[in-house]
């Protein structure tokens, strides 16, 4: 599950299906690009897992089409469900005008029905970010040690490091990874997505994050520039909407983990 491109569906298969959900979308873009890296081995390598973002089984909150707007920054007029308030608020003022979306709804016209996802954390989602006139995109999962052994048959560990290439797999382009001091471990790294393929939208670079937790869970994010093609809410952000300090704040919060 190296190397996440697990934001912002590509191609989406089985719509329709009670299981349709944003993870068939990041799974399928994995698998474009893995097939591409291993075919051009000689040559280039332009992918990545998308299976990285599949999202969490626990929890059943809906993804809607689109939820409330907030402007980031202390919301005092969010209510306790809303998750783009909430998530404002725990952000500069200066990131943007923040939305919840379905990236489902918005590539490939699901249905709420279809684009319903499963939800571990409290702010897991995804969400539009608007800012000078372009789209970024945020996707926070909160994967449990269940949902990650059954996608890579081990849960995660805090002592493996994703910067260093395993394999076929793809390197990971300006990685950083860094241990903190409660043992879970943060790794950000730059994606370009500069891969083609038979999708419906051509996603611009963006900047990934994996917090890797010694209970064998993780939780991994997007912050991407956005796309262009069928669904496109507006042109790409010159830069991911939140840079790699942003992430380490909002993944290393406890608003974003369950209370319990």
């Amino acid at each position: 599950m190296n190397d996440v491109r697990e934001l912002l569906g590509r191609a989406v298969e089985g719509a329709g299906k009670p299981e349709f959900s944003a993870g068939a979308v990041y799974a399928k873009a994995a698998r474009i690009r893995r097939r591409r890296r291993a075919a051009a081995s000689a040559a280039v390598l332009a992918v990545v897992a998308a299976g990285a973002f599949t999202l969490p089984r626990a929890g059943g909150d809906e993804d809607p089409v689109h939820t409330s707007v907030a402007t980031a920054g202390p919301s005092p007029s969010a209510s306790a469900d809303d998750r783009a308030g909430r998530l404002a608020a725990l952000l500069p003022p200066d990131v943007g005008e923040i939305e919840e979306v379905s990236l489902l709804a918005l590539i490939r016209g699901a249905t709420p029905e279809q684009a319903r996802t499963a939800r571990l954390g409290p702010l897991d989602g995804q969400y539009a970010i608007r800012k000078d006139g372009g789209v970024g995109y945020l996707v926070l999962t909160l994967e449990d040690r269940e949902t990650v052994e059954q996608k890579t048959g081990r849960p995660a560990d805090p002592d493996e490091d994703l910067c260093v290439r395993v394999g076929q797999e793809p390197s990971r382009t300006d990685c950083e990874r860094e241990p903190l001091p409660d043992g879970r471990t943060l790794t950000t790294w730059r994606d370009t997505m500069d891969v083609g393929g038979d999708d419906s939208a051509d996603w611009g670079p963006e900047l990934a994050a994996r917090l890797t937790q010694s209970d064998g869970s993780q939780f991994l994010v997007r912050s991407s520039t956005g796309f262009e093609g069928s669904g496109t809410q507006g042109p790409l952000l010159s830069e991911p909407p939140l840079t790699r300090q942003q992430l380490k704040k909002l993944l290393t919060g406890p608003e974003v983990l369950p209370k319990s």
